[in-house]
């Protein structure tokens, strides 16, 4: 009797990576991407979140710098970085390149906001561009999950909804309109 093939993960296909490496991680074997990278921004949410009732930790924001997946994982502790880089590396990019394309809109956001936030601005306009840009990003951020986790649908969706033009015009109104606030 011949046993059935056994059915392979899609990174079990591609050259030098072997599935078992990614248990005990939380690298996805089918995507081969890593939520530690979602850290990154979250950490920016969460100094902007902060903002309205501690506006000291605004040189704090201030300070955050955008990092790309790989360079994200160069600077972390994340046990398994280099394991998680080399993954990315030869990620489908299916699943990588609109990851990516949200990971650029998010810096955008957060660079506008850096730049509006730099300087003397009044307690009001502090919030309305922190509330404004956490608004923003939730989203962007659930979505970029939902694509480390292997959700073609978020895949897709990160490249035809809301384009960047769109985004970059709401967000100068909004910038605009709490600078003059």
């Amino acid at each position: 009797m011949v046993s059935p093939p056994q059915q392979k993960s899609p990174a079990a296909a591609r050259p030098g990576v072997d599935p078992v490496r990614f248990d005990g991680t939380n690298i996805n074997p089918v995507t081969l991407l890593a939520t530690d990278y979602l850290n990154h921004f979250n950490e920016a949410i969460m100094l902007l979140e902060m903002l309205p009732v501690a506006p000291d930790c605004k040189e704090d924001f201030l300070a955050w710098r955008p990092m790309n997946y790989c360079e994200h994982f160069n600077a972390s502790r994340f046990k398994h970085r280099d394991l998680a880089i080399a993954a990315y590396e030869v990620a489908d990019p299916i699943y990588r390149r609109p990851l990516d394309k949200v990971a650029y809109q998010m810096v955008r956001i957060l660079s506008e906001t850096r730049d509006g936030l730099e300087g003397d601005r009044s307690h009001d306009t502090i919030r309305a561009l922190a509330e404004a840009t956490t608004h923003w990003l939730r989203p962007l951020v659930a979505r970029a999950g939902a694509i480390i986790n292997g959700d073609l649908a978020a895949a897709q969706e990160s490249s035809d909804a809301a384009p960047q033009d769109a985004i970059d015009a709401l967000f100068d109104r909004e910038v605009k309109a709490a600078l003059h606030a």
